[in-house]
């Protein structure tokens, strides 16, 4: 029996079982035969728990190999991946559960007691997995079941067109969409980029970003396996450990905040760099600054694409060519990328901005239980409506100069203003507010909340009021308080004003 994208994650591991997969800062190594044995064990146990085929698995834990193999074993045992960001809160938590309905929690030991109720309330089974420390200490519940389980599983069949994964992005109405993720869908987009950049068993990627989010868990990892390469798998992004590790990488993976972080350290030089093989950032626009700013510093090139929840990757500048700063290169092998009139669908011309559309084995099946939703998205002949903006010059380079929908990314993070509106709304004293995304040196963005109050507020009280219902990463940087709105003959916000007016406010370029 097959599974498509376990057995086709795995094919080039199986090769050579006793291959390394990931060092780890702990000390302990992962073969790829590790790999098969450890997802076997939790696939185990998430048979013990009565998973089904289809059923979701939602998993709110720390990075660690073993959330890793958790994410293989759910595949593996014919259930589909639900990670969530670490920094969501109880609240956010009872909607995703809510919604998914998933058949098996996870979480981090230390939120269980909190978190218990919600997932007992949603229908599902809870588990726990931490960190390993050491034999003697548990690293939680479904690790302490899986260190007694069988290191042989029977992997459930699967199919190309069933589901893998879901990953909620934020709603612009405030309410969180499910992006349905198939087989195909992970396992075509691996491939392409495996080839793309030129992946082989002789990398060693240097992994440094988290794996709730696409970028880590599926162009990371996913690109590392099916080429049969070697990770070293680290809990975070910290300069020190960063530059410790390197001279054994060949590839790293990042998002702007790291590369400006690097740019800022004095060991940053052409000598630490001149083994790697390649940089790639995504997630978030890289200023041409830091993409000339790196290249003076190492002599290295980075390699920018363009992605999103929805699709994996589009496009990639090129592994060999002209690597063009500000741009994000040329559709992938198999996309097809068009630009169109945002409100009647025509095509538009080289050269004229517009809306990005996508069609390919890359995109997403639809919403999570939102067929309306998922219909409005896409073309009747296919293409999916990305909502970015942008425009293909005369030698294809694509290049995206903003974004609809007023989506906001902070350090890589997607936050759709309207989400952070609404909890604001609800503060007392607030008359209404609009979020905006202004330059900041180190985030790209940071959020800030345009705010109309009927009575004095201070800014430490309202951002205070937030921080248990927003996760970290959603929660404004400054709060600037207004008269009023400013808004168009039709009433509508004019957010474009608002950034203007404060696009210094965070000391961004």
């Amino acid at each position: 029996m097959t599974n498509t994208l376990f057995d086709g994650l795995l094919a080039a591991g199986r090769s050579d079982p006793d291959r390394r997969f990931a060092l780890l800062p702990d000390g302990r190594h992962y073969t790829y035969g590790d790999v098969e044995a450890v997802s076997a064990r939790f696939a185990n146990v998430l048979a013990g728990l009565d998973l089904k085929p289809g059923d979701r698995v939602a998993v709110q834990v720390e990075k660690s190999i073993e959330a890793l193999m958790l994410y293989l074993a759910t595949v593996r045992a014919g259930g589909v991946f639900l990670p969530l960001n670490t920094a969501y809160t109880p609240a956010e938590i009872e909607y995703f559960l809510t919604d998914a309905r998933p058949a098996v929690f996870v979480c981090d030991p230390r939120k269980r007691e909190q978190l218990e109720p919600i997932a007992a309330a949603a229908g599902a089974a809870i588990e726990t997995l931490g960190v390993w420390r050491s034999p003697d200490e548990s690293a939680g519940s479904l690790s302490d079941k899986a260190l007694s389980a069988s290191e042989r599983f029977a992997t459930v069949e699967r199919g190309p067109d069933d589901l893998a994964a879901i990953l909620y992005t934020s709603g612009t109405t405030g309410r969180s969409k499910g992006a349905m993720l198939t087989h195909a869908n992970l396992l075509s987009n691996a491939e392409v980029l495996r080839d793309t950049w030129r992946f082989t068993s002789d990398d060693v990627l240097l992994h440094v970003l988290p794996i709730f989010h696409t970028h880590g868990l599926f162009v990371a990892s996913n690109t590392a396996m099916i080429a049969g390469a070697g990770l070293i798998f680290l809990g975070k992004f910290d300069p020190d450990i960063v530059f410790e590790y390197l001279p054994q990488s060949t590839s790293m993976m990042g998002v702007p905040t790291f590369y400006t972080r690097l740019l800022a350290d004095e060991r940053l030089n052409r000598e630490a760099t001149a083994h790697m093989r390649l940089f790639t950032s995504g997630s978030a626009p890289l200023l041409a600054e830091t993409h000339r700013a790196f290249e003076a510093a190492t002599g290295q090139r980075i390699l920018e694409r363009y992605g999103m929840t929805e699709t994996n990757m589009n496009t990639s500048n090129p592994y060999d060519g002209d690597r063009r700063a500000g741009t994000v290169g040329f559709p992938l092998e198999g996309t097809e990328l068009r630009i169109a009139d945002p409100d009647t669908g025509r095509i538009l011309a080289e050269g004229e901005i517009g809306v990005i559309e996508v069609k390919g084995p890359n995109v997403f099946a639809g919403y999570w239980q939102m067929p309306e939703k998922t219909a409005s998205e896409f073309r009747a002949d296919g293409f999916f409506i990305t909502g970015d903006l942008g425009f293909v010059d005369r030698d294809g380079y694509v290049t995206i100069v903003g974004r609809g929908k007023d989506l906001v990314i902070t350090g890589g993070y997607n936050v759709y203003p309207k989400e952070v509106e609404l909890v604001i709304d609800e503060l007392p004293g607030v008359v209404e507010s609009a979020v905006i995304g202004v330059p900041h040196k180190d985030f790209g963005e940071g959020v800030v909340a345009c705010v109309v109050a009927k009575e004095r507020l201070e800014e430490e009280a309202v951002i205070g009021a937030l921080q248990d219902r927003l996760a970290r990463f959603k929660q404004p940087k400054r709060i600037v308080f207004l008269d009023e709105l400013p808004r168009n003959t039709m009433g509508k916000v004019q957010k474009n004003v608002l950034r203007e007016a404060y696009k210094d406010l965070l000391g961004g370029a």
